[in-house]
């Protein structure tokens, strides 16, 4: 659900009320492929309920749930996606047009920072991650902060409450409340 901390911790109530408004809920059964490595996607998905697996060839890499969000790099460099995400579970999902985020972005250029902003520290956590993961870097002294390796920012902190009642509110209006 880390995903989902960074970017609805950006996001206000407005945008949470937009993205209810333009997206449409799909359910993915299990075994269904939801994003296909290298084929091109024209939308973002958040996962609602349910689990994803996110393949790379033959290699299984992560597992998704609940408020996570994918096709997030697709919409940011236009690319094709570069893993296979498949329910493992049947899932709802929030489907989100990357037509739609587009036309939101140039008219709504407060909406366009704060999705951006987000997107950016959600993307450079995860390279930070992946890089120590791959063993670079310099060590961290004894005397240096250390921080778990899941653990998130203080500055994310802050908004984790915020984010996690953002989630709630989006979960009741697709609900119809």
């Amino acid at each position: 659900m880390r995903k989902v901390l960074y970017i609805l911790g950006e996001l206000s109530d407005g945008d949470i009320d937009w993205l209810a408004s333009v997206g449409s809920q799909t359910e993915v059964r299990k075994d269904e492929t939801l994003i296909h490595e290298g084929k091109a996607i024209d939308s973002i998905y958040v996962v609602l309920e349910g689990k994803l697996g996110v393949h790379v060839g033959a290699q299984d890499v992560a597992q998704l749930g609940r408020g996570e969000i994918v096709g997030e790099m697709s919409l940011i460099d236009k690319r094709p996606p570069s893993a296979t995400v498949r329910a493992v579970a049947t899932s709802r999902v929030l489907r989100v047009p990357r037509a739609e985020i587009e036309a939101k972005f140039a008219e709504d250029l407060g909406f366009s920072s704060r999705f951006h902003r987000a997107l950016a520290v959600f993307l450079s956590d995860r390279l930070r991650s992946t890089v120590g993961q791959l063993g670079y870097g310099q060590p961290l002294s004894l005397d240096e902060e250390l921080e778990e390796e899941d653990e998130l920012d203080l500055g994310v902190l802050e908004k984790v409450g915020l984010a996690g009642a953002r989630f709630d509110m989006l979960l009741q209006r697709l609900r119809g409340h």
